[in-house]
């Protein structure tokens, strides 16, 4: 047996995310359904389009690159721990 549930949300919401359930090839009611029988399922609530960057993580690599606290890409394993214990006074295990 099936029920309906109404959902009050904003327009720009809506239409948001309509348009990006367009773009994975599933409709809003179909994003709904999924996220809420997950939600009872996994007892937990998560949704992710791609992998990104949040806007803090990307604001920590552009002050380490100001920094000049970054490097390589390395050739080797070898090469990526001499870089750290050259930056660490040696104090790297």
């Amino acid at each position: 047996m099936n029920t309906t549930l109404h959902v009050t949300i904003d327009k720009k919401t809506k239409t948001k995310a309509a348009k990006l359930a367009r773009e994975l090839g599933l409709d809003l009611s179909t994003i709904v359904k999924a996220s809420l029988k997950s939600f009872v399922v996994n007892q937990t609530f998560h949704v992710e389009k791609t992998h990104r960057m949040t806007p803090y993580l990307e604001q920590i690599i552009d002050m380490a690159n100001r920094e000049n606290k970054t490097s390589g890409p390395f050739k080797s394993a070898k090469e990526s721990i001499r870089f750290l214990r050259s930056k660490n006074g040696n104090n790297f295990s």
